[in-house]
Protein backbone atom coordinates (compact mmCIF):
# COMPACT_ATOMS: atom_id res chain seq x y z
CA UNK A 1 0.00 0.00 0.00
CA UNK A 2 1.14 3.55 -0.74
CA UNK A 3 2.45 5.11 2.51
CA UNK A 4 0.20 8.16 2.05
CA UNK A 5 -2.88 5.90 2.08
CA UNK A 6 -2.00 4.39 5.47
CA UNK A 7 -3.72 7.17 7.42
CA UNK A 8 -6.39 9.82 6.97
CA UNK A 9 -4.06 12.51 8.29
CA UNK A 10 -1.45 11.73 5.64
CA UNK A 11 -4.06 11.92 2.87
CA UNK A 12 -5.26 15.31 4.11
CA UNK A 13 -1.71 16.67 4.27
CA UNK A 14 -0.99 15.33 0.78
CA UNK A 15 -4.11 16.97 -0.69
CA UNK A 16 -3.31 20.21 1.15
CA UNK A 17 0.06 20.28 -0.65
CA UNK A 18 -1.81 20.22 -3.96
CA UNK A 19 -3.90 23.29 -3.03
CA UNK A 20 -1.12 25.82 -3.87
CA UNK A 21 -0.40 23.84 -7.05
CA UNK A 22 -4.05 24.28 -8.06
CA UNK A 23 -3.83 28.00 -7.25
CA UNK A 24 -0.72 28.32 -9.42
CA UNK A 25 -2.44 26.45 -12.26
CA UNK A 26 -5.39 28.84 -11.94
CA UNK A 27 -3.05 31.78 -12.48
CA UNK A 28 -1.50 30.06 -15.51
CA UNK A 29 -4.91 29.38 -17.11
CA UNK A 30 -6.14 32.93 -16.47
CA UNK A 31 -3.01 34.63 -17.82
CA UNK A 32 -3.56 37.12 -20.61
CA UNK A 33 -7.33 36.96 -20.16
CA UNK A 34 -7.63 33.51 -21.76
CA UNK A 35 -10.08 32.57 -19.00
CA UNK A 36 -11.72 34.47 -16.21
CA UNK A 37 -10.00 33.70 -12.93
CA UNK A 38 -13.12 32.02 -11.52
CA UNK A 39 -13.43 29.85 -14.67
CA UNK A 40 -9.77 28.88 -14.34
CA UNK A 41 -10.31 27.98 -10.67
CA UNK A 42 -13.34 25.80 -11.48
CA UNK A 43 -11.18 23.90 -14.00
CA UNK A 44 -7.85 23.84 -12.07
CA UNK A 45 -8.94 22.71 -8.60
CA UNK A 46 -10.96 19.60 -9.63
CA UNK A 47 -8.25 18.64 -12.14
CA UNK A 48 -5.49 18.94 -9.51
CA UNK A 49 -7.54 16.98 -6.97
CA UNK A 50 -7.93 14.17 -9.48
CA UNK A 51 -4.32 14.35 -10.67
CA UNK A 52 -3.10 14.09 -7.07
CA UNK A 53 -4.42 10.53 -6.99
CA UNK A 54 -3.20 9.78 -10.53
CA UNK A 55 0.33 10.79 -9.54
CA UNK A 56 0.21 8.45 -6.55
CA UNK A 57 0.36 5.57 -9.07
CA UNK A 58 3.98 6.55 -9.73
CA UNK A 59 4.82 5.05 -6.32
CA UNK A 60 4.29 1.54 -7.66
CA UNK A 61 6.29 2.36 -10.78
CA UNK A 62 9.16 3.62 -8.60
CA UNK A 63 9.06 0.44 -6.54
CA UNK A 64 9.16 -1.66 -9.73
CA UNK A 65 12.27 0.12 -11.08
CA UNK A 66 14.58 0.96 -8.15
CA UNK A 67 16.63 4.12 -8.61
CA UNK A 68 20.03 2.60 -7.85
CA UNK A 69 19.48 -0.70 -9.62
CA UNK A 70 18.12 0.51 -12.98
CA UNK A 71 20.02 1.82 -16.00
CA UNK A 72 19.59 5.57 -16.52
CA UNK A 73 18.14 5.22 -20.04
CA UNK A 74 15.52 2.72 -18.94
CA UNK A 75 14.72 4.82 -15.90
CA UNK A 76 14.30 8.04 -17.88
CA UNK A 77 12.40 6.37 -20.71
CA UNK A 78 9.95 4.59 -18.43
CA UNK A 79 9.09 7.62 -16.36
CA UNK A 80 8.90 9.93 -19.39
CA UNK A 81 6.48 7.57 -21.10
CA UNK A 82 4.37 7.27 -17.96
CA UNK A 83 4.38 11.06 -17.55
CA UNK A 84 3.18 11.61 -21.14
CA UNK A 85 0.41 8.99 -20.81
CA UNK A 86 -0.81 10.29 -17.44
CA UNK A 87 -0.71 13.89 -18.60
CA UNK A 88 -2.71 12.91 -21.72
CA UNK A 89 -5.31 11.10 -19.62
CA UNK A 90 -5.45 14.15 -17.34
CA UNK A 91 -6.18 16.43 -20.30
CA UNK A 92 -8.96 14.14 -21.55
CA UNK A 93 -10.58 14.23 -18.12
CA UNK A 94 -10.21 18.01 -18.09
CA UNK A 95 -11.82 18.17 -21.52
CA UNK A 96 -14.79 16.15 -20.21
CA UNK A 97 -15.11 18.56 -17.29
CA UNK A 98 -15.00 21.55 -19.65
CA UNK A 99 -17.71 20.01 -21.85
CA UNK A 100 -19.96 19.51 -18.83
CA UNK A 101 -19.43 23.13 -17.76
CA UNK A 102 -19.98 24.39 -21.33
CA UNK A 103 -23.50 22.93 -21.21
CA UNK A 104 -24.41 25.53 -18.57
CA UNK A 105 -25.12 29.17 -19.39
CA UNK A 106 -22.56 30.47 -16.86
CA UNK A 107 -19.64 28.72 -18.59
CA UNK A 108 -20.64 29.04 -22.25
CA UNK A 109 -17.62 28.72 -24.55
CA UNK A 110 -15.32 27.39 -21.80
CA UNK A 111 -14.64 24.28 -23.88
CA UNK A 112 -12.91 26.35 -26.60
CA UNK A 113 -11.02 28.40 -24.04
CA UNK A 114 -9.87 25.15 -22.38
CA UNK A 115 -8.61 23.77 -25.71
CA UNK A 116 -6.46 26.89 -26.19
CA UNK A 117 -4.65 26.00 -22.94
CA UNK A 118 -3.84 22.38 -23.84
CA UNK A 119 -0.09 22.88 -24.51
CA UNK A 120 0.59 24.51 -21.14
CA UNK A 121 -1.64 21.99 -19.36
CA UNK A 122 0.12 19.09 -21.07
CA UNK A 123 3.56 20.35 -20.00
CA UNK A 124 2.24 21.04 -16.50
CA UNK A 125 0.93 17.48 -16.25
CA UNK A 126 4.30 16.02 -17.29
CA UNK A 127 6.16 18.23 -14.79
CA UNK A 128 3.79 17.38 -11.92
CA UNK A 129 4.09 13.65 -12.62
CA UNK A 130 7.90 13.83 -12.66
CA UNK A 131 7.82 15.80 -9.38
CA UNK A 132 5.65 13.03 -7.92
CA UNK A 133 8.22 10.47 -9.12
CA UNK A 134 11.01 12.38 -7.34
CA UNK A 135 8.90 12.62 -4.19
CA UNK A 136 8.16 8.88 -4.27
CA UNK A 137 11.83 8.00 -4.70
CA UNK A 138 12.53 10.16 -1.66
CA UNK A 139 9.87 8.27 0.29
CA UNK A 140 11.40 4.96 -0.76
CA UNK A 141 14.85 6.11 0.36
CA UNK A 142 13.47 7.23 3.73
CA UNK A 143 11.69 3.90 4.13
CA UNK A 144 14.91 2.04 3.32
CA UNK A 145 16.79 4.22 5.82
CA UNK A 146 14.23 3.42 8.55
CA UNK A 147 14.52 -0.28 7.77
CA UNK A 148 18.29 -0.03 8.01
CA UNK A 149 18.04 1.73 11.38
CA UNK A 150 15.60 -0.89 12.64
CA UNK A 151 17.89 -3.65 11.44
CA UNK A 152 20.86 -1.96 13.11
CA UNK A 153 18.94 -1.78 16.39
CA UNK A 154 18.00 -5.45 16.08
CA UNK A 155 21.64 -6.32 15.48
CA UNK A 156 22.63 -4.26 18.52
CA UNK A 157 20.16 -6.18 20.66
CA UNK A 158 21.40 -9.49 19.26
CA UNK A 159 25.02 -8.41 19.85
CA UNK A 160 24.19 -7.47 23.43
CA UNK A 161 22.50 -10.79 24.05
CA UNK A 162 25.48 -12.63 22.54
CA UNK A 163 27.82 -10.51 24.64
CA UNK A 164 25.99 -11.37 27.86
CA UNK A 165 25.88 -15.04 26.93
CA UNK A 166 29.63 -14.90 26.34
CA UNK A 167 30.12 -13.14 29.68
CA UNK A 168 28.16 -15.81 31.50
CA UNK A 169 30.21 -18.45 29.69
CA UNK A 170 33.37 -16.62 30.78
CA UNK A 171 32.80 -17.49 34.42
CA UNK A 172 36.07 -19.25 34.97
CA UNK A 173 35.54 -23.04 34.78
CA UNK A 174 38.44 -23.37 37.18
CA UNK A 175 36.48 -21.30 39.69
CA UNK A 176 33.53 -23.71 39.40
CA UNK A 177 35.74 -26.80 39.58
CA UNK A 178 37.67 -25.43 42.55
CA UNK A 179 34.44 -24.48 44.31
CA UNK A 180 32.92 -27.93 43.78
CA UNK A 181 36.14 -29.61 44.92
CA UNK A 182 36.19 -27.41 48.02
CA UNK A 183 32.58 -28.33 48.74
CA UNK A 184 33.38 -32.02 48.26
CA UNK A 185 36.39 -31.79 50.60
CA UNK A 186 34.32 -30.10 53.33
CA UNK A 187 31.24 -32.29 53.18
CA UNK A 188 32.64 -34.69 55.77
CA UNK A 189 35.12 -32.47 57.61
CA UNK A 190 33.00 -29.30 57.86
CA UNK A 191 29.40 -29.84 56.69
CA UNK A 192 28.35 -26.32 57.72
CA UNK A 193 31.04 -24.73 55.56
CA UNK A 194 30.16 -27.02 52.64
CA UNK A 195 26.49 -26.08 52.93
CA UNK A 196 27.31 -22.36 53.11
CA UNK A 197 29.54 -22.63 50.06
CA UNK A 198 26.74 -24.41 48.13
CA UNK A 199 24.31 -21.61 49.00
CA UNK A 200 26.79 -18.91 48.02
CA UNK A 201 27.58 -20.64 44.73
CA UNK A 202 23.87 -21.02 43.92
CA UNK A 203 23.22 -17.36 44.75
CA UNK A 204 26.14 -16.26 42.60
CA UNK A 205 25.03 -18.29 39.57
CA UNK A 206 21.43 -17.15 40.01
CA UNK A 207 22.58 -13.53 40.04
CA UNK A 208 24.61 -14.03 36.84
CA UNK A 209 21.60 -15.51 35.04
CA UNK A 210 19.27 -12.76 36.26
CA UNK A 211 21.58 -10.01 35.07
CA UNK A 212 21.59 -11.44 31.56
CA UNK A 213 18.12 -9.98 30.95
CA UNK A 214 19.01 -6.46 32.14
CA UNK A 215 20.49 -3.61 30.12
CA UNK A 216 21.82 -1.85 33.20
CA UNK A 217 21.69 -2.45 36.94
CA UNK A 218 22.42 -0.32 40.04
CA UNK A 219 26.04 -0.44 41.15
CA UNK A 220 24.98 -1.94 44.48
CA UNK A 221 23.58 -5.01 42.69
CA UNK A 222 26.81 -5.48 40.74
CA UNK A 223 28.82 -5.21 43.96
CA UNK A 224 26.56 -7.73 45.71
CA UNK A 225 27.32 -10.26 42.98
CA UNK A 226 31.03 -9.57 43.40
CA UNK A 227 30.62 -10.11 47.16
CA UNK A 228 29.02 -13.52 46.57
CA UNK A 229 31.99 -14.45 44.42
CA UNK A 230 34.48 -13.24 47.02
CA UNK A 231 32.66 -15.06 49.82
CA UNK A 232 33.00 -18.30 47.88
CA UNK A 233 36.69 -17.67 47.31
CA UNK A 234 37.11 -16.85 51.00
CA UNK A 235 35.81 -20.30 51.90
CA UNK A 236 38.29 -21.82 49.46
CA UNK A 237 41.31 -19.60 50.21
CA UNK A 238 40.60 -19.04 53.89
CA UNK A 239 42.53 -16.28 55.65
CA UNK A 240 44.72 -15.77 52.58
CA UNK A 241 41.97 -13.58 51.11
CA UNK A 242 40.70 -10.41 52.77
CA UNK A 243 38.55 -7.66 51.26
CA UNK A 244 38.31 -3.94 51.98
CA UNK A 245 35.24 -2.18 50.62
CA UNK A 246 34.76 1.60 50.46
CA UNK A 247 31.60 2.54 48.59
CA UNK A 248 30.14 6.04 48.71
CA UNK A 249 26.36 5.68 49.36
CA UNK A 250 25.77 8.46 46.84
CA UNK A 251 26.86 6.24 43.95
CA UNK A 252 25.11 2.99 44.96
CA UNK A 253 22.22 3.60 42.56
CA UNK A 254 24.36 4.65 39.59
CA UNK A 255 23.43 2.44 36.61
CA UNK A 256 26.22 0.22 35.29
CA UNK A 257 26.32 -2.51 32.62
CA UNK A 258 25.74 -5.94 34.20
CA UNK A 259 28.85 -8.02 34.89
CA UNK A 260 31.20 -5.08 34.26
CA UNK A 261 32.94 -5.25 37.65
CA UNK A 262 32.84 -9.02 38.05
CA UNK A 263 35.69 -9.79 35.58
CA UNK A 264 37.90 -7.26 37.39
CA UNK A 265 37.23 -8.95 40.74
CA UNK A 266 37.97 -12.37 39.24
CA UNK A 267 41.22 -10.97 37.85
CA UNK A 268 42.19 -9.66 41.28
CA UNK A 269 41.69 -13.11 42.84
CA UNK A 270 43.04 -15.30 40.04
CA UNK A 271 46.09 -13.23 39.05
CA UNK A 272 46.66 -11.36 42.30
CA UNK A 273 45.83 -13.11 45.57
CA UNK A 274 45.64 -16.80 44.61
CA UNK A 275 49.26 -17.18 43.37
CA UNK A 276 50.68 -15.65 46.58
CA UNK A 277 51.60 -17.98 49.40
CA UNK A 278 50.47 -15.48 52.02
CA UNK A 279 47.54 -14.21 49.98
CA UNK A 280 46.60 -10.58 50.30
CA UNK A 281 43.91 -7.90 50.43
CA UNK A 282 41.65 -6.79 47.62
CA UNK A 283 40.45 -3.21 47.97
CA UNK A 284 37.26 -2.11 46.23
CA UNK A 285 36.44 1.60 46.15
CA UNK A 286 33.53 3.38 44.42
CA UNK A 287 32.96 7.12 44.46
CA UNK A 288 30.91 9.70 42.60
CA UNK A 289 33.01 12.25 40.70
CA UNK A 290 30.61 14.81 39.23
CA UNK A 291 28.83 13.19 36.31
CA UNK A 292 31.05 10.11 36.50
CA UNK A 293 31.33 7.00 38.64
CA UNK A 294 34.85 5.93 39.60
CA UNK A 295 35.45 2.32 40.63
CA UNK A 296 38.93 1.30 41.81
CA UNK A 297 40.19 -2.24 42.47
CA UNK A 298 43.62 -2.88 44.00
CA UNK A 299 45.24 -6.20 44.75
CA UNK A 300 48.71 -7.53 45.59
CA UNK A 301 50.66 -8.55 42.53
CA UNK A 302 53.54 -10.84 41.71
CA UNK A 303 54.60 -10.53 38.05
CA UNK A 304 55.89 -14.10 37.80
CA UNK A 305 52.70 -15.57 39.29
CA UNK A 306 50.53 -13.47 36.98
CA UNK A 307 52.39 -14.70 33.90
CA UNK A 308 51.88 -18.30 34.93
CA UNK A 309 48.14 -17.80 35.39
CA UNK A 310 47.44 -16.17 32.03
CA UNK A 311 46.97 -12.82 30.38
CA UNK A 312 43.89 -11.14 31.87
CA UNK A 313 41.45 -11.61 29.00
CA UNK A 314 38.79 -10.15 31.31
CA UNK A 315 40.42 -6.69 31.11
CA UNK A 316 40.35 -6.75 27.31
CA UNK A 317 36.69 -7.76 27.29
CA UNK A 318 35.76 -4.97 29.71
CA UNK A 319 37.56 -2.41 27.52
CA UNK A 320 35.69 -3.65 24.44
CA UNK A 321 32.35 -3.44 26.23
CA UNK A 322 33.06 0.11 27.39
CA UNK A 323 33.97 1.14 23.84
CA UNK A 324 30.76 -0.36 22.43
CA UNK A 325 28.42 0.89 25.14
CA UNK A 326 29.73 4.38 25.88
CA UNK A 327 31.50 5.45 22.65
CA UNK A 328 34.55 6.94 24.33
CA UNK A 329 32.77 8.39 27.38
CA UNK A 330 34.07 5.62 29.67
CA UNK A 331 37.57 4.35 30.26
CA UNK A 332 39.57 1.65 32.02
CA UNK A 333 43.00 2.57 33.38
CA UNK A 334 45.51 -0.03 34.57
CA UNK A 335 48.48 0.72 36.80
CA UNK A 336 51.00 -1.98 37.66
CA UNK A 337 53.93 -1.90 40.05
CA UNK A 338 56.18 -4.60 41.45
CA UNK A 339 53.84 -5.27 44.36
CA UNK A 340 50.41 -3.84 43.48
CA UNK A 341 47.97 -3.98 40.60
CA UNK A 342 45.44 -1.16 40.29
CA UNK A 343 42.44 -0.90 37.94
CA UNK A 344 40.30 2.24 37.71
CA UNK A 345 36.98 2.14 35.89
CA UNK A 346 35.25 5.43 35.02
CA UNK A 347 31.64 5.39 33.78
CA UNK A 348 29.07 8.12 33.07
CA UNK A 349 26.54 8.23 35.89
CA UNK A 350 23.31 10.20 35.55
CA UNK A 351 21.18 11.01 38.54
CA UNK A 352 18.83 8.08 39.32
Amino acid sequence: MHPILTGRGRILVYLAVWAPIAALLTIVLARGGAMAWWEAAVIAFPMCLLYAFVCMASWYLCRAIPLRETEILRLAGTHATAAVLCSGIWLVIGQALALLLDATSDFEGIDERYLSQLPILFLSGILLFLLAVSFNYLLIMLEASRRSETRALELQVQAREAELRALRAQIDPHFLFNSLNSISARVMADPAAARRMCLLLAEFLRGCLKMGSEESIPLIEELKLAEHYLEIEKVRLGSRLTVQREVDPECENCPVPPLIVQPLVENAVLHGVAPLLDGGTIRIEARRNGAFLNIVLENPFEPEGARKNGTGVGLKNVKMRLANLFEGKARLDVEQTEARFRVELQLPCGRS
